[in-house]
């Protein structure tokens, strides 16, 4: 069996390329701890597309990463050409747009932050993956920006894996609800008015846990997540839904490290419907934006 396992950073942005390499890294150590051949796109050989384009038919199985507003077209790519174990392409478009993301979100009774348009508030992309060009400001948000009402809280993320709920889902859907890995805080700095992602921990209790976990998962269902998928919240009188990555986040380097489970078994296990009812977490970790890890 072989497995495609195509991240973008690292073979076409090499800026943030540390935290691509480590996913990628934990994930192909995973598969072939499996008994998975595992097949990477190859710089020099043309560009990332031509690559999934080479490599797709000769695999089983395959998952891109890819920053948010380009993740779309390439799960195309992949689910032409082979089996996906990722999310489906038409709801990783979906949760690329921050704006419809939310409002979709909000229809559906999942709390969001407000849309705003004067005062202060927060400035993101509408595309744009984690802080990117994040901040606090009166300004007015420029082309391709929005604005949300600033929220006080704690920053947390959930980690999901959705069972097949798109493609081939007559073969495969079975109502399972999305399988929680974990539930992390994330550190998010404000400095100068701009939001910047410092690392994380995992695994974190809180007292709003079911909560917290509930609204993650009604987030991912609502949007149709499959595979692994990160719930960003800020959590104050209730949770909030700030970003949905339809993908592995940088929380999966933590996790790997503690979990008992192959994260590659239970990717491809979940993408047939039969993921467990829950994974088993040994000890706790802190990352750093660098994807360094720490036990403590």
């Amino acid at each position: 069996m072989k497995a495609l396992l195509a991240e973008y950073t690292v073979f076409d942005n090499p800026a943030p390329a540390h935290e691509g390499r480590a996913m990628l890294r934990v994930l192909k150590e995973s598969f072939e701890n499996c008994g998975y051949e595992v097949l990477v796109p190859e710089s020099g050989r043309g560009s990332f597309e031509d690559e999934l384009r080479r490599l797709a038919p000769l695999s089983d199985i395959g998952l891109v990463i890819a920053p948010d507003h380009q993740l779309s077209r390439y799960t195309k790519i992949i689910e032409d050409l082979t089996y996906n174990i990722g999310c489906g392409s038409m709801n990783v478009a979906l949760c690329a747009n921050k704006r419809i993301t939310g409002s979709v979100l909000a229809a559906n009774g999942v709390a969001v932050p407000a849309e705003v348009t004067e005062g202060l508030r927060v400035i993101k992309q509408t595309y744009g993956c984690a802080t990117e060009n994040m901040r606090l400001s009166d300004e007015e948000p420029g082309e391709g920006e929005f604005g949300q009402e600033y929220i006080r809280g704690e920053n947390i993320s959930v980690s999901l894996i959705g069972s097949r709920v798109v493609g081939e889902a007559c073969l495969y859907f079975t109502g399972a609800g999305p399988l929680v890995l974990s539930v992390n805080r994330q550190n998010i700095v404000l400095k100068d008015g701009v939001f910047h992602y410092e690392g994380g921990e995992t695994p974190v209790e809180h007292p709003m846990m079911e909560e917290i976990i509930a609204t993650a998962r009604k987030a991912a269902t609502v949007l149709g997540c499959q595979g692994y998928v990160g719930i960003d919240m800020v959590v104050a009188d209730r949770p909030y839904v700030v970003d949905v990555n339809p993908r592995p986040t940088s929380s999966l380097v933590g996790i790997v490290e503690i979990m008992d489970e192959e994260i590659a078994d239970l990717l491809v296990r979940a993408s047939h419907g039969h993921a467990p009812e829950e994974v088993h977490l040994n000890g706790h970790v802190t990352f750093d934006r660098h994807s360094q890890v720490v036990r403590s």
